[in-house]
């Protein structure tokens, strides 16, 4: 319900004001979670997020063959695995790596052995840098899918137990809320972009509602307290825009269910806008 939520929001007419020409490629065929047996616990319905994540990658390739820019909605962040690989792809063509942003309250560098929930949400970044079951790491038969050299994690303030050695371990460049604090998110914000384009054809922006502190986007699957504010949110957008290396982008886990009068979907419009070009002047 999350892409809905989004589009209820007036993501494509949004965009058509700031100049853009719109073509919505619709759902991505997904299996209802109802309506199917989880699997193993460890990592409950991978069979049906893989081959969700296999018709995002091709939709995600499709756009930019057209030269289009991908912006993909969500949704639980698993389908990020999707997304990457796609463009990761991509630009392999033209043998060039990506690099990423992902901006989270979460790591989401857990593993089907360190999952406590087995949720798979929790594990597509360690997916991405090769970390994780073959069905996700190599869903278009290379692994890693981004080096983790050129992987940003932003704005975490809640880390399983065992997933912090993967986070320490793995070589991406992980900036907490603390770091936010002491250094601002500005700082913190044109850092991140130096690695993630450093010898690279851009970055993929995977930006997590949850990043954002509950009092402005309640309408999350796993809220966490302390997070980035409205404006620094925005902040963090406008700089991704004020670049002119970001590839493509998604914005995930806006669950309406839960949510204040679609408050947070409208959210992730408004920072949707953003990266693409809305000022205030």
């Amino acid at each position: 319900m999350g892409p809905s939520a989004i589009r209820v929001a007036n993501l494509d007419g949004r965009l058509a004001a700031l100049g853009y020409q719109v073509h919505d490629y619709g759902n991505v065929v997904a299996e209802q979670a109802e309506s199917v047996e989880p699997g193993h616990v460890s990592a409950r319905y991978l069979r049906e997020i893989a081959a969700t994540c296999k018709r995002i990658s091709a939709t995600v390739q499709k756009a930019l063959a057209a030269g289009q820019l991908p912006v993909v909605l969500g949704g639980d962040h698993s389908v990020a695995a999707g997304t990457v690989s796609g463009v990761a792809r991509h630009y392999r063509k033209q043998k060039k790596p990506i690099g990423l942003l992902w901006i989270d309250a979460h790591a989401d560098m857990n593993t089907p052995e360190t999952s406590p929930s087995g949720n798979v949400h929790g594990m597509p970044l360690a997916c991405i840098v090769g970390m994780g079951p073959r069905e996700l790491t190599h869903l278009n038969g290379f692994s890693p899918v981004v080096d983790a050299r050129n992987v940003v994690l932003i704005g975490i303030r809640d880390v399983d137990q065992l997933e912090k050695p993967h986070v320490k371990q793995s070589g991406v460049h992980a900036f907490t809320m603390r770091d936010i604090d002491e250094r601002g998110l500005r700082a913190i914000m044109k850092e991140a972009i130096e690695i993630a384009s450093a010898g690279t054809a851009g970055f993929h922006l995977s930006f997590d509602m949850d990043s954002v502190d509950p009092q402005f986007a309640p309408g999350v699957g796993t809220p966490v307290r302390g997070g980035i504010t409205y404006r620094e949110a925005h902040l963090a957008m406008e700089t991704v825009n004020d670049s002119g290396l970001m590839l493509s982008m998604e914005v995930v886990e806006v669950n309406p269910v839960i949510d204040e009068v679609n408050r947070t979907a409208e959210l992730a419009v408004e920072l949707t806008t953003s990266a693409l070009g809305k000022r205030i002047l």
